[in-house]
């Protein structure tokens, strides 16, 4: 069920490549509401045009309607008074998003159209690249940090899949990354649209980070917006499993990046997550890495500040052991025919801070959940250390 509103744009926000926010008065308010709000609206301006201050524009509200986080967004449907004008005629016949009211049609890398559709026949190989996968689309700004901590020049392209948000553009983490160039490239997979490159699955899209965007290291995560529903296989995350094996399939270094939290209210996350004990004890095939961050290894000067946020816990502690439930997870994972490797954290708080995005999962930050930045950034220094 879909709740729409026309509503009317009053100013723009912000705009990065390919989409623009603005704000935007409803004609009618939202389910209990009293009045008619004024609300923030995305539109992507490949797909919809752009819209100015004065324009009619029709949004999905559904989001706001229902209190979803999505960004806390309405979403542009269309300018009805200023449809965009037609594309240029081109190549390509990869349609994105399909059958959806805003399916698009892109060139792949893949695509018999495409210059690069040579090197996608025959190329079958990721000559043992490391391939980092992610559930949190979040964790991904963590593990480029990471990953340029060791090795500063590194070039990563990072393969966003359509478990979570379709277009790319909704990232703004993404966009700055790339702006920063920290990013060297990206690539969207499946239904997800958007990237520096199209593909039509995983698999292409990885070899496509190798082979035509010439990365070293590879980061495969869903955008923003993933789903779960407390169930043991009902998460899009899920998928990080299957990612997991397309990697070590083409000959990659398969590594997981571990969903930790030390902050989380829900049981079923502290630690390492239930999704990344499903998704990597149960649907990856033996023999990923699986890097454990060594807590108490932080420099003197990062702990003290871990202590000042109150996030200790065992990352500012000299010579800690992983607590008792860590080992347990860990365990689960080893259990299953992975590969444990212990990766030292001196530095990576340092890198997380001065990244040109700020860290943040479910609304928290370094200040608050710091397991979860330095688990993905030591999964970043275990592709470093394999560049």
């Amino acid at each position: 069920m879909i709740h729409w509103r026309r509503a009317t744009v009053r100013t723009v926000l912000h705009d990065r490549p390919g989409a623009r926010e603005v704000s935007a008065q409803l004609d009618t308010p939202l389910p209990g509401d009293d009045s008619a709000a004024e609300v923030r609206a995305l539109a992507y301006t490949d797909l919809v045009g752009s819209p100015e201050p004065g324009d009619a524009v029709l949004l999905n509200v559904s989001a706001l309607a229902r209190g979803l986080g999505t960004g806390g967004f309405a979403l542009v449907i269309a300018l009805p008074e200023s449809l965009p004008a037609d594309p240029p005629p081109g190549p390509g016949h990869l349609v994105k998003d399909r059958y959806s009211p805003l399916q698009t049609m892109v060139l792949g890398v893949d695509d018999q159209e495409s210059p690069h559709h040579e090197t996608l026949r025959t190329a079958d190989s990721l000559a043992g690249r490391p391939v980092v996968v992610a559930d949190l689309h979040s964790a991904v700004p963590a593990i480029a940090a990471g990953i340029r901590a060791d090795r500063p020049e590194a070039r990563i392209a990072y393969v966003m899949t359509d478990g979570a948000a379709l277009p790319l553009q909704f990232s703004r983490a993404v966009s700055t990354l790339r702006e920063a160039g920290v990013l060297s490239a990206t690539v969207t997979v499946g239904q997800a649209h958007g990237g520096d490159h199209e593909a039509v699955t995983v698999h292409t899209g990885l070899l496509s980070a190798v082979h035509i965007a010439d990365a070293d290291a590879v980061i495969v995560a869903q955008g923003p917006g993933n789903l779960g529903t407390g169930t043991p296989y009902g998460f899009s995350g899920l998928v990080v499993g299957d990612h997991l094996n397309a990697a070590a399939l083409l000959g990659g270094t398969a590594i997981a990046a571990l969903r930790m939290s030390q902050a989380d209210a829900r049981d079923r996350h502290l630690g390492v997550s239930h999704h990344t004990l499903t998704a990597v004890g149960r649907v990856a095939r033996p023999g990923v890495l699986v890097p454990a961050p060594v807590l108490g290894s932080l420099t003197p000067a990062e702990a003290a500040r871990a202590r000042a946020w109150g996030q200790e816990q065992a990352w500012a502690d000299d010579g800690a052991a992983l607590p008792a439930r860590l080992e347990e997870q860990l365990a689960v994972l080893t259990a299953a025919g992975h590969v444990r490797e212990e990766i030292g954290l001196a530095g990576l708080l340092d890198a997380l801070e001065a990244a040109p995005v700020r860290m943040s999962t479910m609304g928290r930050g370094l200040d608050r959940d710091l397991a979860a930045f330095l688990a993905a950034a030591a999964a970043g220094r275990a592709a470093a250390a394999r560049i």
